[in-house]
């Protein structure tokens, strides 16, 4: 793997690490494919116990690779729809992971960095990191990420950030219910580390069991949700709004639905 890293200390937890800080851990095809990949790997371990979601450099995630956004205007509807299923797969494959997936959240996150964030069962970030669903600034929309944004914050409180592509810092993160903790850059490690220890006191195949029935009891997110975003996206990639919103991106100018 090039773009995603995977490591496993003796103890049993394992680390997937976001590893494109050049591009700000920008979700790109190969990226999205190889979390598919340290995910199933990760899943079938049953020494792993315990799984962090982590990123190098100084974003977590900036979302979806644009340049890769922007190849799909040309591709036909087959090809738009399976470009499309990627980010679905990646957010799939860490959701169904049976280990608790704690969230280390060092910086900056948007768009489908919202989408990895509400994957994990528990998310630890930084008071300072700034959040948004910018898709809809660029001509998109949040749609692949979307049935696990809403799952994990609840209609109401996904309504506040869904549609209008604000930023926001960590504290208020965590009242919506995407963070569960929001600390200092500097406790972030301690804070994880403190997420992580009960785990490694439990049952291993017992805590497995309870994720399994916590996801029965509380509902998942379900398929039918996810084939429907994975239309939308590609629906919204055939828009003009949506090729006037990167092309703008790209050439550095507002775009025309922006106030001067």
């Amino acid at each position: 793997m090039q773009e995603v890293r995977l490591e496993q200390d003796a103890g049993g937890v394992a680390r997937i690490v976001l590893a494109r800080a050049e591009k700000h851990n920008a979700m790109s095809a190969r990226m999205m494919g190889e979390l598919v990949e340290a995910a199933e790997t990760v899943a079938e371990d049953e020494s792993i116990r315990v799984v962090v979601l982590a990123a190098d450099g100084g974003t977590f995630c900036a979302g979806g690779d644009l340049a890769w956004m922007r190849e799909q205007f040309e591709a036909d509807r087959t090809t738009r729809v399976r470009e499309s299923s990627r980010i679905a797969r990646a957010l799939g494959a860490l959701y169904a992971l049976p280990q608790p997936l704690i969230g280390m959240v060092h910086g900056n996150a948007f768009g489908g960095g919202l989408g990895l964030i509400s994957v994990c069962d528990v998310a630890v970030g930084v008071r300072t990191a700034r959040f948004a669903l910018t898709e809809v600034k660029l001509g998109l929309i949040p749609a692949n990420i979307g049935p696990y944004v809403v799952h994990r914050l609840g209609g109401a409180r996904a309504a506040s950030i869904f549609m209008n592509g604000r930023v926001f810092t960590g504290d208020e993160a965590m009242a919506l219910g995407l963070l569960t903790r929001a600390v200092e850059a500097e406790a972030l490690e301690e804070a994880v580390e403190a997420e992580v220890a009960p785990y490694l006191q439990c049952a291993p195949g017992a805590v497995r069991d309870a994720k399994r029935l916590l996801r029965d009891l509380a509902g998942e997110v379900s398929g039918e949700d996810v084939d429907m975003a994975i239309d939308a996206l590609a629906d919204r990639w055939e828009t003009a709004e949506a090729r006037e919103g990167i092309a703008a991106f790209f050439e550095k100018r507002r775009a025309p639905w922006v106030e001067s």
